[in-house]
């Protein structure tokens, strides 16, 4: 079977990704990291009012070709109050926030004056509108704040809240089950046995999983034999919107989730032209999505966050999801061309001159979990490219592929 490549592998899993279509109002406290369900039009505008951009003095000019010496201070307006109307010539304190008053066509920052005896001297020049941030200036009312199919952050939801809006229509959270397979695999804390190893997978998925939003099932090991597979996937598919199992989709004597899931429903097993990876499989498992990643740590992490990450981010109805890859120059050497795309663990450093490269880590090997854990990022090299140091790479930073 000819091994497919990473970008057609991405466009036939997101080419099956149905968004989920229940949706939940909540409360703007519970919508961080969900994914908006309807646009949102701004019911008010932002400002609200003219006013003050700074801490100073709010004048009405009424020829700025010839001012005053002195400025009769005549009132003071701090955020929150509303002032009276200002007569030409005459000026007011006023505080960041604060509306400016009626007649006022400019604002002059404390700092740019001398206040004695309530007069006012200018120490600068000053123009019209200067320091005056009019209404509407940042939001006009009845305009598209926030799009649909948007993954809520801090600033969607500061942004909402500035406009008065309490609650949000989401779309529900994905449920996803976990499952590994492996009679060699061994919970953390407990004795190793002999040919033993320990279940990193388990926490590294639902980790993941968790981050994006997901309600996560863990449904531990699974034996090294049909019937027990059966068992748990026909379990966790009755429970979960999507299923993903890490080990078992090869073609060993001992990999049985291939059967298992065509037995409960139907399976593409994907070969994918990538390093590290390459075992991919993708199906439907009763009416729950399947995924299957490779066992090898490395393996499953790089293509849960490569491939099946896109796919559940347009599961939840996310309209961006696959990350940014940034042009940087490469502190390191790459003579050896691949047939396949590869992922090299790197993070940014500084060279000797103050300039921002990518190193890579020393090992690349598909089972070092050490390289993960020093990376801050990827480097996607394409088929074929080889990498002088100074070259230009596509650099993909973890921080989008883990959030």
């Amino acid at each position: 079977m000819s091994l497919l490549s990473f970008d057609e592998a991405l466009a036939r899993l997101l080419d099956q990704a149905q968004p989920h279509a229940p949706l939940e109002t909540l409360p703007l406290a519970h919508c961080d990291g969900r994914v908006l369900a309807e646009h949102v039009v701004a019911p008010l505008a932002v400002p609200g009012f003219d006013n003050s951009a700074m801490d100073g003095y709010a004048l009405h000019v009424a020829d700025f070709a010839k001012l005053p010496a002195q400025w009769p201070i005549t009132q003071r307006i701090a955020a929150g109050e509303v002032g009276e109307p200002l007569a030409p010539g005459m000026a007011a304190r006023i505080f960041t926030g604060a509306p400016v008053p009626p007649g006022c066509n400019v604002v002059v920052p404390q700092e740019e004056t001398e206040a004695n005896d309530n007069q006012l001297r200018l120490l600068a020049d000053i123009k019209e509108g200067q320091h005056i941030r009019r209404l509407g200036e940042d939001i006009a009312l009845g305009c598209e704040v926030l799009t649909a199919g948007t993954r809520l952050g801090p600033p969607h939801l500061a942004l909402a809240a500035s406009l008065g809006i309490a609650r949000l229509k989401v779309r529900a959270s994905l449920r996803v089950g976990v499952l590994c397979t492996g009679d060699e695999l061994t919970p953390p804390g407990e004795p190793l046995p002999p040919g033993g190893i320990y279940n990193s997978n388990q926490f590294a998925i639902g980790a993941l999983l968790r981050r994006l939003g997901c309600v996560v099932s863990d449904y531990g090991k699974v034996a090294d034999t049909r019937e027990d597979t059966v068992a748990a996937l026909r379990l966790a598919s009755h429970e979960n919107d999507v299923v993903i199992s890490c080990g078992g989709v090869s073609v060993g004597e001992e990999d049985h989730v291939k059967a298992a899931v065509g037995e409960l429903g139907r399976l593409d097993l994907w070969r994918i032209a990538i390093k590290p990876g390459k075992p991919l499989a993708f199906g439907k498992v009763g009416t729950a999505d399947f995924i299957g990643l490779p066992g090898n740590p490395v393996s499953a992490f790089l293509t849960f966050v490569l491939l099946a990450r896109p796919f559940l981010l347009k599961r939840m109805g996310a309209v961006v999801v696959q990350p940014s890859r940034l042009p940087l120059p490469a502190g390191f050497d790459w003579p050896r061309a691949d047939k396949r795309r590869e992922f090299l663990r790197a993070r940014l450093e500084q060279n000797s001159t103050g300039q921002t490269q990518v190193s890579l880590y020393p090992s690349q090997g598909s089972a070092v979990m050490s390289g993960l854990a020093w990376a801050d990022g990827l480097v996607d090299l394409f088929p074929g490219t080889t990498v002088k140091a100074g070259d230009t790479v596509h650099y993909l930073p973890l921080a989008q592929l883990l959030d």
